[in-house]
């Protein structure tokens, strides 16, 4: 294995500490997008997790959807679910509440404890890609695995 980057290590350290043996891997092509995602994973963009980063509306409390990256969040109906409307942070404020800058937001590791919810529609795969702390860094993983290790809520967000 390569050495990883600071911020991939980071999440690698965070799947060993909850027992998971998914590898980090720096891909040569970057992963930012759901569409580079998937063409540097070699799979379908539906196996892609978007880590989004929201916060409460009242309460400001941060929120951390893992959406399939073949669906577009429905705002309004994820705060309906959530229950209170949502609003997205400005990219320092994600980098303040993950340690992460957008584009290699991994879906734990997180410098915040985060209230997670995940797209019902990531278990319809066997196995899904995640961003793993940069925009080349993914980690591979089954997706039950990733709703345990995240104590995710399941919900629909299509």
């Amino acid at each position: 294995m390569s050495e990883l980057k600071p911020a991939a290590q980071r999440v690698q350290d965070a799947l060993r500490a909850r027992g998971l043996g998914c590898e980090v891997r720096h891909m040569s092509h970057t992963t930012r997008t759901a569409a580079e995602a998937a063409k540097a994973c070699g799979c379908s963009v539906g196996q892609i997790v978007k880590s989004l980063i929201f916060r409460g509306g009242r309460s400001g409390k941060p929120y951390l959807l893992l959406v399939s990256g073949a669906n577009r969040v429905d705002e309004k109906g994820i705060a309906s679910a959530i229950g209170e409307p949502l609003r997205r942070p400005d990219a320092q404020d994600v980098r303040d509440i993950t340690g992460f800058a957008i584009g290699g937001i991994p879906p734990l590791g997180h410098d915040t404890p985060l209230a997670t919810f995940m797209d019902e529609a990531l278990l319809t795969y066997a196995v899904v890609w995640a961003a793993a702390g940069t925009p080349d860094a993914v980690f591979a993983i089954a997706p039950a695995q990733l709703a345990e290790a995240t104590a995710a809520t399941i919900i629909a967000m299509g």
